[in-house]
């Protein structure tokens, strides 16, 4: 099943989209069509990795003070 859905864009963003088209070979909707699928993707892989403990996370954080001198005294 598929949905037509129709943009609007201006004629600048449009030569933008169409040079990044270009570059790939490809045409300005698969472009489009392509960088949401893999936004989506993304998001979706993003969305499922477990949160890290604010503990764990502040302990990595802490792990990094002092780890780089300036040459301060």
């Amino acid at each position: 099943m598929s949905q037509l859905l129709t943009l609007e864009f201006s004629d600048d963003v449009y030569a933008t989209l169409q040079q990044q088209a270009d570059a790939v070979g490809l045409s300005v909707a698969e472009l489009i069509v392509t960088s949401v699928v893999d936004e989506q993707n993304r998001l979706l892989t993003v969305a499922k990795q477990p949160e890290a403990q604010p503990e764990e996370a502040s302990q990595r954080l802490l792990s990094y003070a002092g780890a780089i001198s300036l040459g301060y005294i």
